[in-house]
C-alpha cells in the first residue's frame, strides 16, 4: 500500500471506537482542523464542510422567509447591564460567557459579553419597533456565530467553544399566535433533518427542568447516532411574557388598551453537520446525501493510451449534460492518478454518485453507476443520462434515510424501573421509555451512575399519561408515584 493509500485510507472503526473514527473523518475529509494552539475547542471550518453548511442554510433561509421571517443582524458583544435584566438568562449561560473588558490599552467601563445567544440584545430592539397590534407579529432572524466556553469535552461539529447557527425571534400579540410560531419552526427543524440530511428524528419537549432559562416551553427534535446516544438537533421556544417583561415589549391593542407581547426563540446550529456524519459515514469516509453534497457525481474516465481521446470526450459530454441540467459535477479526468485512487478519494470525500466510463462503455454507449453508501453498480445507457443520474441521486437519499430508520426503530425501547432502565442503556444505548413522575429528582439515579438524561418528553396531545385519567395505573419507574409524563432517557452527545 501506497503512502497516498494510507493517507486516504480510515483506519477507526465506527462501531468500536466511534470518537476516534469520527475525528479521523472529519480530518481525512478535509472537513475541519482544529484551532490556534491554545485556543482548544475552536476549529476552523473547510470548504467542504462550510458548502454543506450553505446548503443547510439555503435550505432553511427559504422556509423562514416563506413564512414571514426577515434576516438581520445584531452586535456580537452584549452590554453586562443587558444580560442582567433577564436574570434567567444570566444564571443559565454565567459559566459559559466569555467577557471582554479591555478596548487597546483603556478598560472598558462596562463589560461586554461575547454573545452566547442573543435575546438580551434582540429583545430591547424588538421593543422598539413594536408600537402596536398592527406591527405583530414582528419575525426576525440571524446567521451568525455564538460563542459559550464550555469546559465539557470538545468534538468539532457536535460541541465547540464557537459555534455558527442561526437565531430567530418573534413577538406576537397571543400565547396562542406564539405557540403556532414554535411549532411551525419545529416543524421546518424537523424537515431540514428528514427532507434534506436523511436524518428521522423524534419531536417532543424538554422536562421543565432543562428548558430554556426564563422559557415557558421549549421544544426539540432529537436525532440518534449509530452509537446509542441522542443529539438535540434543533430548539424552538415558547417564551412567553418573560422576555417582554424583562425589555418593555409592549403593544396597543384595537381597543387602545396597552399589553404585553408574547415573544418566542428558535435556532438550528452546526451540530447538524456533525449529526449528518456521524449518521451516515462509514470505514471508507464520509458519506453525504445528495441534497447537500458540494460535488453529486463524479465522472472517472478509465483509459489506455490507444483510447484516451475517445474515452474523454464521451466522459466530458456526460459531464457537460449534468452541468448543463444543474447536477453538481465533477470530472475527474487528472493524468496522475490512476482510477483506483480517485475512486479510494471521492469515497473517502463523501460523493454519492460515481460514474465510470471505460471504451466498453463508449463502445456500447452506456455508463456505469456506482452508489457511494453501498458500492451498489448499474449498467444504464448513455441516452437519458440526466434523468437518469437524478434517479440513482434519490434512490441514494432512500438508501441513506431507511438505514438511518431503521437505526431509530430499533432504538427505542421501554422499562418500568431503574434496572430496567440502566439495563437497557447499558446495554444497548438508544432511547429508553419510561413513565416519570414529574420531579427532576427522579433523574438523577440515572444520570448519576449512567451519565443519561431526559433528552425529551412527548408533547401533551401525544402522550397516553397526559389524558386526565388519574386512574391509568402508571407509576414512575424510579420513585413509585403516580406517573405523569412519559419521559425518553438517552445519553447525549
Amino acid at each position: 500500500m501506497s503512502d497516498d493509500d494510507q493517507e486516504l485510507g480510515i483506519t477507526e472503526s465506527k462501531s468500536h471506537n466511534t470518537g476516534e473514527w469520527y475525528a479521523e473523518v472529519v480530518r481525512k475529509a478535509g472537513l475541519a482542523d482544529y484551532g490556534p494552539e491554545g485556543m482548544s475547542g475552536f476549529i476552523v471550518t473547510r470548504p467542504r464542510a462550510y458548502a454543506v453548511w450553505e446548503r443547510l442554510q439555503g435550505f432553511l433561509d427559504a422556509k423562514f422567509k416563506d413564512t414571514g421571517v426577515r434576516n438581520a443582524y445584531f452586535p456580537m458583544f452584549i452590554p453586562e447591564s443587558y444580560l442582567e435584566r433577564e436574570k434567567d438568562i444570566v444564571e443559565g449561560f454565567d459559566p459559559e460567557v466569555a467577557w471582554v473588558t479591555e478596548a487597546g490599552t483603556e478598560e472598558l467601563e462596562e463589560r461586554l459579553a461575547v454573545r452566547p445567544t442573543s435575546e438580551s440584545i434582540i429583545t430591547p430592539y424588538i421593543s422598539q419597533w413594536v408600537r402596536s397590534h398592527r406591527d405583530l407579529p414582528l419575525r426576525v432572524n440571524q446567521w451568525c456565530s455564538v460563542v459559550r466556553w464550555e469546559a465539557t469535552e470538545t468534538k468539532p461539529f457536535f460541541r465547540t467553544k464557537e459555534f455558527l447557527w442561526q437565531e430567530g425571534h418573534t413577538a406576537h400579540a397571543t400565547s396562542e399566535g406564539a405557540w403556532e410560531e414554535t411549532m411551525t419552526r419545529l416543524d421546518q427543524y424537523e424537515s431540514v433533518y428528514e427532507d434534506l440530511l436523511a436524518i428521522p428524528v423524534l419531536k417532543g419537549q424538554k422536562p421543565d427542568h432543562d428548558k430554556f432559562p426564563g422559557a415557558d416551553t421549549t421544544t426539540t427534535v432529537e436525532a440518534l447516532m449509530p452509537d446509542g446516544k441522542s443529539v438535540q438537533g434543533a430548539t424552538s421556544h415558547h417564551l412567553g411574557r418573560s422576555f417582554a417583561e424583562a425589555f418593555g415589549i409592549t403593544f396597543s391593542d384595537e381597543n387602545e388598551d396597552e399589553r404585553t407581547a408574547h415573544t418566542t426563540s428558535w435556532g438550528l446550529s452546526w451540530r447538524a453537520l456533525g449529526a449528518l456524519i456521524m449518521t451516515h459515514s462509514d470505514e471508507q469516509g464520509l458519506v453525504l446525501p445528495p441534497t447537500v453534497a458540494p460535488t453529486q457525481v463524479v465522472v472517472v474516465p478509465i483509459w489506455q493510451e490507444d483510447t484516451r481521446d475517445e474515452v474523454l470526450e464521451y466522459a466530458e459530454g456526460v459531464a457537460d449534460d449534468l452541468e448543463t441540467a444543474g447536477i453538481r459535477v465533477e470530472l475527474d479526468d487528472r493524468d496522475e492518478r490512476n482510477p483506483g485512487f480517485k475512486f479510494n478519494e471521492h469515497e473517502l470525500n463523501g460523493v454519492p454518485l460515481r460514474v465510470e466510463i471505460g471504451p466498453y462503455e463508449v463502445e456500447d454507449d452506456e455508463l456505469t453507476l456506482n452508489h457511494r453508501p453501498d458500492g451498489e453498480e448499474h449498467v444504464e445507457d448513455r441516452e437519458g443520462v440526466v434523468e437518469t443520474v437524478r434517479e440513482h441521486l434519490d434512490e441514494v437519499y432512500a438508501k441513506l434515510y431507511a438505514a438511518a430508520e431503521e437505526t431509530l426503530d430499533g432504538a427505542v425501547r421501554e422499562a418500568d424501573d431503574r434496572a430496567g432502565i440502566l439495563g437497557t442503556l447499558g446495554q444497548h444505548g438508544g432511547y429508553v421509555k419510561t413513565p416519570w413522575c414529574g420531579d427532576e429528582a427522579c433523574e438523577e439515579p440515572i444520570k448519576e451512575p449512567m451519565a443519561a438524561e431526559i433528552v425529551m418528553v412527548p408533547f401533551e396531545d401525544d402522550d397516553p399519561l397526559v389524558d386526565g385519567d388519574a386512574d391509568h395505573g402508571e407509576t414512575c419507574a424510579i420513585c413509585g408515584d403516580p406517573a405523569e409524563r412519559t419521559a425518553y432517557f438517552a445519553k447525549s452527545y
